[in-house]
């Protein structure tokens, strides 16, 4: 039982005689791992946004549904991986993903104009040259106009009118269009006086006064979005650059020459601007009035096609495109993208095999220190000195190499190609660490969706690549396509097994994830064994789950945090320092059956 200092929820004040029941933890506080299964995936696209956070997508269709369908050969060459890597994640076990698009620097956005409505696809590319835009006249509310006295409008039911709406004013035989100022109970006030006669209190009457908008609707391919009553003046609330912001499809925006200035701050009481004074709304276009008729229409609708997108050079991609450019949050590019994802735990840039690109890969991965990169190897290397070469250019325990590349069926082109194995991998990694946990190796896993391989190895070439950290995917009689290596790129015997790292990994960050809650706590003998007990349930939940050697918890794990760890100058600077060592289990790499002869004698 801890004592009366333990976190109370409440302080009670005792000034009355009587019992007072009050709460407060003493217990472990219950951790919960961390997911290992989220993959990001950074490549060529057909469209997608190219600048900001990786989009999230939980099956194929998602990723269709943002990024367009899959690539060709003869335009994207070798950067055509991404969306097959994906699609091999997912039908190979995966289930979430995050994707960042990246796009050679002259790809370009297609655009279009209505009238004074200047439109731009939402990102670069060809598939913007397919957006088709669709305005209707439409209008948000109609009512009866009693009376008038300058422009000052009363009418039946103000609802739906506000400042900055464009309004028609019809007399019975003539229109004239005006823009609200202010609308107060019943009251409408223009910019100015309608110069028609619109009042009638008659039950029945044609004169009225409405608002103007337009509909507009956007499709591209099997997508539609449609903005329903938006207005061409940017200072309306319904204004369709605001209403149109989250489009994935499309920006819109009212040209320069167009747009209305903003108007200036009426005169406070004083006759001087003040502080409370808020701006007009501008007027409508005088000349040319009527949005749907600012559009280039009458009472009928208008539409274009979008033009002028290009994807670039996609033949020509330098690796600073993958690695992309971190200009700060929300500008971030390619690989500096995922800076601040703390999602994804399996990293992938499907296909690049250029040594600039993979080795940023690497390092991105041992600096952020919750993910693993998995990497594909050249599909022209084949003989062995030629992929000992290549692996030998790297040494980290964040990463696995895999070889040889996959045939699967391409629906592009209707029949097998070859595709690198890091999305399928990734795939595996997922499922494995679903079905059995991330301690178990993600090796001897059959991988869906292969017929064949780009080459095949047999056990003698096996015996010189697997102890270097090339992992093989190998072709078995009766058993199918089978992953046949679980290693990593480290030099360091410590860590030759990808799900050691993988294991720590996800140790690692579950505690850190988990322990917020001791931050500015007392760093007392009190708080140091609640944070051992803590650790010690969550590991040995992990022990119980085979993910770490040993027949009972302490030789599994141990968790220290006292006085046998900490200095009182450790404890005078704020420091609270807990070690703890974990014993994980090794795959069986190597099965040997010792068998003798037993004569009848012995």
């Amino acid at each position: 039982m801890r004592q009366l200092m333990g976190d109370r929820k409440r302080m009670a004040e005792y000034l009355h005689p009587g019992v007072y029941v009050e709460e407060y933890d003493s217990g472990a506080v219950p951790m919960q791992g961390v997911s290992t299964s989220t993959a990001g995936f950074i490549g060529l696209a057909e469209r997608g946004a190219v600048v900001g956070a990786p989009q999230f997508v939980t099956s194929f269709a998602d990723y269709k549904r943002i990024y367009g369908g899959y690539l060709s050969d003869a335009r994207y060459g070798d950067a055509r991986f991404l969306p097959y890597a994906v699609e091999q994640f997912f039908l190979n076990g995966g289930s979430r993903a995050y994707i960042m698009r990246v796009a050679p620097d002259d790809a370009k956005a297609s655009s279009g104009d209505l009238g004074v409505l200047h439109a731009e696809a939402a990102n670069p590319g060809e598939w913007g040259n397919r957006i088709k835009i669709t305005a209707v006249p439409s209008s948000k509310a109609k009512t009866q106009v009693y009376s008038a006295t300058g422009a000052d409008l009363t009418v039946k039911n103000p609802d739906g009118f506000n400042a900055g709406d464009v309004v028609e004013l019809y007399d019975g035989s003539k229109k004239a269009y005006a823009t609200v100022k202010s609308v107060m109970d019943k009251t409408v006030t223009l910019e100015a006086a309608p110069g028609i006669d619109v009042a009638d209190k008659a039950i029945v009457t044609q004169k009225y006064i409405r608002t103007c908008e337009v509909t507009v609707t956007v499709k591209v391919d099997e997508t539609e979005e449609t903005f329903a009553d938006v207005s061409l003046n940017p200072f309306a609330t319904n204004y369709i650059g605001i209403r149109a912001e989250k489009s994935e499809i499309v920006n819109f925006s009212v040209k320069a020459s167009a747009a209305p200035a903003a108007p200036a701050a009426e005169k406070g009481k004083d006759g001087k601007d003040g502080k409370d004074n808020k701006p007009a709304p501008a007027p409508a276009n005088a000349s040319n009035p009527s949005p749907i008729a600012q559009l280039g229409g009458a009472d009928a609708e208008v539409s274009v096609t979008l033009a002028g997108g290009s994807d670039g050079a996609t033949g020509k991609i330098t690796p600073d495109v993958y690695i992309g450019a971190d200009n700060g949050p929300g500008k971030r590019t390619g690989l500096q993208a995922f800076i601040e994802n703390n999602n994804v735990s399996i990293m992938a840039i499907p296909g690049v095999t250029d040594p600039t690109v993979q080795s940023t890969l690497i390092a991105f991965c041992e600096n952020k220190t919750s993910c693993f990169a998995i990497l594909d190897i050249p599909i022209d290397k084949k003989k062995v000195d030629e992929i000992s070469a290549f692996r030998d250019m790297y040494d980290s325990t964040y990463a696995a190499i895999y070889h040889p590349w996959l045939e699967m069926l391409d629906p592009l082109l209707k029949r097998t190609a070859f595709f690198p194995p890091s999305g399928a991998m990734a795939g595996i990694y997922a499922r494995v660490d679903t079905d059995r946990g991330v301690h178990k190796a993600p090796a001897n896993e059959i991988v869906s969706g292969c017929t064949g391989l780009s080459c095949s190895y047999n056990d003698a070439e096996q015996d010189i690549l697997n102890p270097i950290g090339v992992n093989l995917i190998r072709a078995f009689t009766g058993r199918g396509i089978r992953v046949w290596g679980a290693r990593t790129l480290s030099s360091n015997g410590l860590w030759k097994y990808v799900n050691v790292r993988r294991l720590f990994i996800y140790v690692e960050q579950s505690i850190k994830n988990n322990t917020n809650w001791v931050v500015f706590e007392p760093n007392s003998e009190v708080l140091w064994s609640r944070v051992t007990r803590t650790i010690q349930s969550f590991l040995a939940t992990c022990w119980r789950d085979g993910a770490l050697a040993g027949t009972a918890p302490e030789q599994a794990y141990y968790v220290e945090c006292g006085p046998t760890t900490m200095t009182q100058d450790d404890i005078d600077n704020g420091r609270l320092i807990c070690n703890i060592g974990i014993a994980p289990v090794k795959p069986a790499e190597f099965v040997i059956f010792r068998i003798t002869q037993k004569t009848a004698s012995e």
